[in-house]
Parts: structure tokens; C-alpha cells; sequence
């Protein structure tokens, strides 16, 4: 990712935000063609996405839905806490831009917590009990405050790229 290829070329202290993106989306999910209701090109958009991915050699596999992902956001939280974020977002996105999985879904998050070495019971108390809602919160009202509009933003010393983009233009945004 290119996250870490910067912070092990650069010495940065790096803060991830997650953000609302169609928090509206209900559980079960919504098909890609309700979410955009005919405002985009849907296979043109995921063959530029799958494109991007190639380039980053992240693997992309054929997704048709979208998914909220409020919980999977919390569990974010929670595996941070136990300094579990790297492994627990690598797997998330595997879960939801590969296999497709539903990540609103607790019985789908669990396994893939149980796989990054974290207990499955005590992930699934914090959902029930919201321990990390307040966490999410915050950041989605930070972002939201901040201007972000899109995911990723990356953001140094007042600069910013939205979306992806070539390693060197990370670097540039690092350096100035």
C-alpha cells in the first residue's frame, strides 16, 4: 500500500480517518445501478477501478453491490486498539473489493477477525454494545468538517490527493 511505502521512506505519523460513504446504504446492501441510479457508467467505473488496483498489484474481483460499512468501520477501531489495524484493514478490503462479502454483516466481520488473530467474542460485544460508535463519530464529523468528499484523501501539512494516484505523486505531497 502506499501508505507504508511512504512511512518507510519518510518519516511520517500517519492518522486514518474513516469516513460516511453512503451511510444511508442499508444493511443488506444496495446493487451498484441503485446506488448510482443511472448517474454513471457502472462496468466502465469498476473496469477503472480494477485498473487502478493492477497498478497497485491489489487484487479486485467482480463486485456488484455495496454494503455499509459502519460496522466494519467500528471493528476498525477496535482492531486499532489492539494493534491490529494493518492486518484488519488489508482483510477487510479483501472481504469486500474481492470476495464481494457483505461487511455490514457481524456474522461476516467476525471470521475475518478471528483470522487477524483477535478475539471473535469480544469483537462482537463491542458492536452489540457500541464501544467504538463514539470513535467512528468523531471521525466522520472530522472528515465531513474537513471537506472530504471522496475516499482516499490523503492529506499533508495543509496539501491533498483524492483518489488514487502514482507513488511519486504521494511523494510530492509529502515533500511539497
Amino acid at each position: 500500500m502506499r501508505i507504508e511505502q511512504l512511512q518507510q521512506n519518510f518519516d511520517l505519523d500517519c492518522r486514518y480517518l474513516t469516513f460516511p460513504l453512503h451511510p444511508e446504504t442499508p444493511q443488506e446492501g444496495k446493487s451498484l445501478e441503485q446506488l448510482f441510479c443511472e448517474r454513471m457508467d457502472v462496468p466502465a467505473v469498476m473496469e477503472q477501478l480494477r485498473r487502478v488496483a493492477d497498478s497497485l498489484d491489489l487484487p479486485f474481483g467482480q463486485r456488484s453491490h455495496t454494503y455499509n460499512s459502519r460496522n466494519a468501520q467500528e471493528l476498525g477501531h477496535w482492531a486499532a486498539r489492539h494493534g491490529q489495524f494493518v492486518p484488519y484493514q488489508k482483510a477487510i478490503y479483501h472481504a469486500y473489493f474481492v470476495a464481494g462479502i457483505n461487511i455490514a454483516e457481524p456474522n461476516n466481520l467476525l471470521p475475518i477477525i478471528e483470522k487477524i488473530g483477535l478475539n471473535p467474542s469480544e469483537a462482537e460485544l463491542c458492536l452489540q454494545e457500541r464501544q467504538c460508535a463514539a470513535a467512528v463519530d468523531r471521525d466522520w464529523d472530522q472528515a465531513v468538517a474537513a471537506g472530504i468528499r471522496a475516499v482516499p484523501t490523503l492529506r499533508c501539512e495543509g496539501r491533498e490527493l483524492v483518489g488514487f494516484h502514482p507513488y511519486e505523486a504521494c511523494c510530492q505531497l509529502v515533500t511539497g
